[in-house]
């Protein structure tokens, strides 16, 4: 059985630290508990490892979050896994900031990221875990809201929730596991 956990973001230092990239954050602390290093494969960075005796595969897309669905597809079609073998871990507007939560199903919810891989897969069944990045005031500054960094005395709130959404991942695959 093949996991797969892809962060969305968008690729290139410039965006590493932006509230947009936390799914990719999510995703390096995984690879560090894992202890596996990234490495290049086509438009994509991957850290592969064992967990539990399960084979993992994390996924990073090197592609603008917008159009993230068809290399995601790729991937999974290069592992030989399907759309329920995903987790996809992304930011989530409409959450608090530091909220996690997880949905087995659903709607795009807005997310281009997102709405890009439903419509790509197919299929809205797909396994999720949502940071949250907070709302700014006006609709109009949402664009620029998930492009921005992380404020200083809010990274200790994003790190404590990145850890919550590894520990999450980590329990949807246990999940998968015994029912497998």
């Amino acid at each position: 059985m093949a996991h797969v956990v892809v962060g969305l973001g968008n690729p290139g230092a410039e965006y590493r630290d932006t509230r947009h990239n936390v799914g990719q954050r999510v995703l390096d602390l995984l690879a560090q508990m894992l202890k596996r290093p990234w490495h290049r494969e086509g438009q994509t960075l991957v850290a592969q490892g064992q967990w539990r005796g399960e084979r993992i595969h994390l996924i990073k897309p090197l592609a603008f979050m917008n159009v993230s669905g068809p290399v995601v597809a790729r991937s999974l079609h290069r592992i030989g896994a399907t759309p329920s073998d995903l987790i996809l871990v992304y930011d989530d507007i409409d959450l608090p900031l530091g909220a996690v939560r997880m949905r087995m199903k659903g709607s795009h919810g807005g997310h281009n990221g997102v709405r890009s891989v439903i419509e790509t897969l197919g299929t809205s069944d797909v396994r999720r875990v949502k940071v949250g990045i907070g709302r700014p005031d006006r609709k109009e500054d949402v664009a620029d809201h998930v492009l921005t960094t992380f404020a200083r005395d809010e990274l200790p709130v994003v790190d404590a929730a990145v850890a919550e959404a590894a520990e999450r991942v980590l329990g949807l695959l246990a999940e998968r596991a015994r029912a497998g």
